[in-house]
């Protein structure tokens, strides 16, 4: 019994020790890596919302081919859009590997990313600014460069989420 307790105490010091840290700016800002269809994606942790294994999904007839259908989650639903075949790639296998990212809860929206896999966080000291191609989509914030050259791009959730085109998902 006195071992829980000195892990707790040892876990509340630990915490108390992170939030300061994070309260005085020092913070990693750690950013999560996935991969959907070919292209490699970073997104802000605070914005990357709920991983899910994916659930069965209920298709929507009259819809834009890059909609998955609908996924209820422990209750709610969520719209979810194939992120590799939204930007014009090839449709995600759904498989083991897929994942939902559950992008919109934060922002007020019920909305799911299904991506190919989740390659886990990424320091962001470790990539490079590199210049973005031509007719990037508007949720294309910055074109960041690993050490391994594997290009990255990060998304703007929040200007996903408010993109007409994404938004309109009747055919």
């Amino acid at each position: 019994m006195a071992r829980k307790k000195g892990s707790l105490r040892e876990f509340q010091e630990h915490l108390a020790a992170r939030l300061t840290v994070a309260a005085q700016g020092k913070a990693s800002a750690a950013l999560l890596g996935v991969q959907a269809g070919n292209d490699y994606w970073l997104l802000n942790l605070s914005d990357s919302g709920e991983i899910v294994p994916l659930p069965p999904l209920a298709p929507v007839p009259l819809t834009k081919s890059w909609f998955s259908g609908i996924a209820n989650i422990r209750g709610n639903l969520y719209s979810v859009a194939d992120f590799s075949a939204l930007r014009g790639g090839e449709p995600t296998p759904m498989n083991a590997a897929s994942r939902l990212l559950l992008v919109g809860t934060r922002h007020g929206s019920n909305a799911a990313l299904l991506v190919t896999r989740m390659l886990g966080l990424k320091n962001p000291e470790t990539l490079t600014s590199v210049p973005a191609a031509e007719g990037q989509h508007p949720w294309e914030a910055e074109h960041l460069v690993d050490a391994d050259g594997r290009e990255w791009k990060k998304l703007n959730v929040r200007a996903l989420l408010a993109d007409p085109d994404f938004m309109e998902i009747g055919a």
